[in-house]
C-alpha cells in the first residue's frame, strides 16, 4: 500500500468521490431504460469489434449494465443496487475515494483487456464481484437480509462466490479463463500480500495490525454518524451521507448531515 499511499498524496485531488452511488445509480437509469427500449442493452455491451468501428463509448456503458436476476422484477433490481451501494461505501469510507476508484478501475482495465482478448461482449458482472469480494474479506461478520428476512455473514457468500470462480475456471475453456481471472485480479494486489502472510503467520495478527493499522479488523457495522455515533445496526432505516463541504472522509447521519460543524484538514 506504500506506492497508493504516495498515488494519492500526488493524486487524490482527482478521485472521484461517492463513486458508488454513481455507479448504482446509472444502473437503475439503464433498467429503467430497459423497461422502455427492450434492445437499449445491445448499445451498452463492450464489443471490442464495435468498439474498433468507432462506438466507444462501449468502453464505459458496459460497467453499469444490471446483472440479469435484477431483471426478475423491481424489488430485485433495488435489492441489488442497495449491495451495490453499501459494498463500494464500505470500501471507499475504509480506504478512501482514491484508493476506491484505483480498486475500481483496475477491474475495469482488466475486463477491458478481457475482452478485447476474448470476443465476447463484456459486461462488469466480474468487476462488481471483485467488490463484493472485497466487502466480505473485511467485513466477514456483517450480516445481510436475504429476502429481507434470512440473516447470512458475508464470508459465507464470499465462500460460495470462490467456489463460483473455481468452477468458472474449471468450465470455461483456457482462453476464457483469462475472463475471469482479469477483472478479479485487483483484489489480490490490494490483499494478496496480507493472506499470504496471515496464513504463513498462523492466526498471527501481528502483521495486519502494524501495516494496516486495524483495518482488517472485523466490523459490525459500515456507516457511522461522526456527531452521534449512530450505526446502520441501531437504526437500519438511517441514511449515511459524506459531507463535500469537510476536507476528510467524515460520514453523517442524516440528522446530522445539515446540522453540523464542518471540520477542516490539519
Amino acid at each position: 500500500m506504500n506506492l497508493l499511499n504516495k498515488l494519492e498524496r500526488k493524486f487524490g485531488r482527482f478521485a472521484i468521490k461517492g463513486l458508488p452511488i454513481y455507479i448504482s445509480s446509472l444502473n437503475m437509469l439503464v433498467f429503467l431504460l430497459t423497461l422502455i427500449q427492450v434492445d437499449f442493452l445491445q448499445y451498452l455491451y463492450l464489443d471490442p469489434l464495435l468498439v474498433l468501428k468507432g462506438e466507444v463509448w462501449r468502453l464505459i456503458t458496459y460497467l453499469f449494465i444490471p446483472p440479469e436476476i435484477s431483471y426478475s422484477g423491481i424489488p430485485w433490481i433495488l435489492f441489488i443496487l442497495y449491495l451495490y451501494y453499501l459494498y463500494g461505501t464500505a470500501l471507499e469510507h475504509e480506504w478512501g475515494s482514491f484508493k476506491f476508484n484505483i480498486y475500481y478501475f483496475i477491474g475495469m482495465l482488466g475486463t477491458t483487456i478481457a475482452a478485447f482478448i476474448i470476443p465476447i461482449p463484456a459486461t462488469a458482472s466480474f468487476i462488481n464481484l471483485s467488490i463484493f469480494l472485497a466487502f466480505a474479506y473485511l467485513y466477514p461478520d456483517y450480516e445481510i437480509h436475504i429476502f429481507m428476512i434470512i440473516p447470512v455473514k458475508v464470508k459465507y457468500l464470499g465462500w460460495l462466490s470462490w467456489a463460483y470462480i473455481i468452477y468458472q475456471l474449471i468450465v470455461f475453456p483456457w482462453i476464457g479463463k483469462l475472463y475471469v481471472i482479469i477483472p478479479i485480479l485487483n483484489f489480490f494486489l490490494f490483499f494478496g500480500k496480507d493472506i499470504f502472510l496471515r496464513y504463513k503467520m498462523r492466526g498471527s495478527s501481528i502483521y495486519r495490525k502494524r501495516k494496516y493499522q486495524g483495518a482488517f479488523q472485523t466490523k459490525e457495522y459500515v456507516h457511522k454518524c461522526t456527531v452521534c455515533g449512530i450505526t446502520e445496526k441501531e437504526n437500519p432505516n438511517m441514511e449515511f451521507r459524506y459531507c463535500l463541504s469537510c476536507e476528510g472522509r467524515y460520514e453523517y447521519c442524516m440528522d446530522h448531515l445539515k446540522n453540523h460543524e464542518h471540520k477542516s484538514a490539519k
